[in-house]
């Protein structure tokens, strides 16, 4: 197989229903920008901590289901799908990090270490392939689920950056106003 096919050379892209689409759709957008998360988020690994880097690949991992689940306009049972489990233990990674992280004062300056500060652009890109995704959603039907899980995610990628950084002895910065 080779991995170029020349389908794609006139704008138009397969779902996995295998209906054409345009490139420029919003549920290539969202699922597009999922992918770009899931590569940030690969450029940060490894960060030198076992337990965040164990994180980062399941969450890699669930990125490539919330790309499959936008990708599926008709999903069969058997089919990849984002669940609220996968959200829960974000939560749950969130909370365990509390107990190690100061409390937040105020708002904070992305950056920090390499890795804090790559975390904290994947958390931006996050951002960013949740507002594709909502958009996604005002046009079509799509699972839920995905949209909670990128909400959750960002969340998710602000603690890691946050306990990256304490970790490396980077101290946080509140902006200027």
């Amino acid at each position: 197989m080779t991995i170029y096919t020349g389908r794609g050379d006139e704008g138009q892209t397969d779902l996995r229903t295998m209906d054409r689409v345009s490139k420029s759709s919003p549920r290539i957008e969202a699922y597009g920008t999922v992918d770009e998360v899931n590569a940030t988020v690969g450029r940060v690994r490894p960060t030198g901590y076992d337990d965040v880097d164990d994180q980062l690949r399941a969450i890699q991992n669930h990125l490539h289901i919330v790309q499959a689940d936008f990708a599926n306009p008709d999903p069969a049972e058997d089919d990849p799908q984002m669940t609220a489990e996968r959200t829960d233990r974000l939560e749950e990674w969130m909370d365990a990090y509390d107990d190690e992280l100061d409390p937040l004062q105020s708002f904070i300056l992305p950056g920090g270490g390499d890795a804090g500060a790559r975390l904290h652009h994947a958390r931006a890109v996050c951002r960013r392939a949740e507002r594709r995704a909502v958009a996604l959603a005002s046009e079509e039907e799509i699972n839920e689920a995905a949209v909670v899980y990128l909400n959750r995610l960002s969340d998710a990628l602000f603690t890691l950056a946050r306990v990256v950084n304490q970790r490396d002895g980077v101290a946080e910065e509140a902006p200027d106003y």
